[in-house]
């Protein structure tokens, strides 16, 4: 399947005084594309069982962005995911925010978060489930 897409508009409450997303939304944004990863590839309620049900979860351990051009109120974007790093115990993806325009796509933003998957009860870092794998994995890039 490769990289996973999620379109969005950029909201009045994301952006600053200066007229441009506010920096730290940008890790918002990814987290929003992690959960519609789950709720587009497993189905609507996927992420909550996940979280209420089996209690797993993904808390970040390392996080990183670099800011390439703003985003600002109304614009259209995309935020991009893909597998970075499949650990053991930890899963690290790369993600891409553009602005979309008639014109194409201008990046944003690109980061990457390694999150620990996490058993809730203990808070210890545990082996993904073979669905949650095969899922992470299905987010490499194809190389051409």
């Amino acid at each position: 399947m490769a990289v996973f897409r999620h379109h969005f508009t950029v909201r009045f409450a994301d952006v600053d005084h200066a007229g441009i997303v506010y920096y730290p939304v940008f890790y918002h944004y990814f987290h929003v594309a992690f959960e519609e990863l789950f709720r587009e590839r497993m189905g609507a309620a996927a992420y909550v069982k996940l979280l209420d049900e089996e209690r797993v979860g993904f808390p970040a351990v390392h996080s990183e962005c670099d800011y390439r051009a703003p985003l600002r109120f109304a614009d259209e974007a995309e935020t991009e995911i893909a597998l970075d790093r499949m650990g053991t115990r930890s899963v690290t993806l790369r993600y891409r925010v553009s602005r979309i325009s008639d014109e194409g796509r201008d990046l944003a933003a690109e980061g990457r978060v390694t999150c620990a998957v996490t058993d809730l009860e203990s808070f210890r870092a545990i082996e993904p489930s073979c669905g949650l794998r095969e899922l992470f994995l299905e987010l490499r890039e194809s190389v051409s």
